[in-house]
């Protein structure tokens, strides 16, 4: 019975979830592009969402770019340009720690934001809080598993978490089974994470998609003052 949970929730799971993240980001565009927007409340306590957003912005890329290098590179590449297992072990914990507290306290002040103000509740969805909540517990997850990974200073842990992550990405069979002994904190991280991909199409967090990365390298604008001034260039 173990055993058949186990490949449901980390074998089977994970491509469903992210299948509905692709798919259904792809119809969402396609049909509702009007909802297709991060739906700003900018105007209304504008200093506490500055501070918040730009916390959460920045530690939230960090896990991402952390999580996406640390499971998805193999342990062969990073060992051979002299990184360990173990010092890779430490500096996941180190990096990881100092942006999940950036993000956390980002994240701890756009929900009292968005739940104290009336004016912003009123505005809120159900999907916006309940996608803010998602990924609180999720953070607090992921800031809970650095004590449980200090128990395994060897990267053991993180090796079994690679393993699986590498073989979801690659379409190899056995990769529930890499994970089936790992601490449930770690299991919990993983299909909460799922979760969060499931819900991805159905919520504001399609924006993401959206991001204006191209606009780093756009070219200038004249900008010309009215009766015919000198130009100003910007962006």
């Amino acid at each position: 019975m173990f055993d058949n949970i186990n490949q449901i929730l980390f074998g089977l799971y994970p491509y469903v979830a992210i299948s509905v993240f692709l798919v259904g980001s792809v119809v969402r565009f396609d049909r509702e592009q009007y909802t297709w927007r991060s739906g700003s409340s900018q105007l209304l306590r504008r200093r506490l969402l500055f501070v918040g957003s730009n916390c959460f912005h920045i530690g939230v890329l960090a896990i991402l770019a952390g999580h996406f290098v640390g499971l998805l590179t193999p342990h062969e590449i990073y060992t051979a340009m002299g990184l360990s297992v173990e010092a890779k072990q430490m500096l996941a914990m180190i990096a990881g720690g100092v942006a999940g507290l950036l993000c956390f306290i980002g994240l701890t002040l756009l929900i009292y934001r968005r739940l104290s103000d009336p004016r912003i509740r009123s505005t809120s969805s159900a999907m916006d809080i309940a996608i803010l909540l998602l990924l609180y517990a999720q953070l607090i997850l992921g800031l809970s598993s650095i004590f449980v990974s200090a128990q395994h200073l060897d990267g053991s842990e993180m090796l079994k978490l690679a393993d699986w992550a590498q073989r979801i990405v690659t379409l190899r069979s056995g990769a529930a089974e890499q994970i089936a002994d790992v601490s449930l904190i770690f299991k919990l991280h993983i299909l909460l994470g799922l979760t969060i991909f499931l819900v991805f199409p159905f919520s504001r967090l399609v924006h993401i998609w959206s991001a204006p990365v191209g606009y780093i390298g756009r070219s200038y604008q004249v900008v010309r003052r009215r009766g015919g001034a000198s130009a100003i260039r910007g962006r």
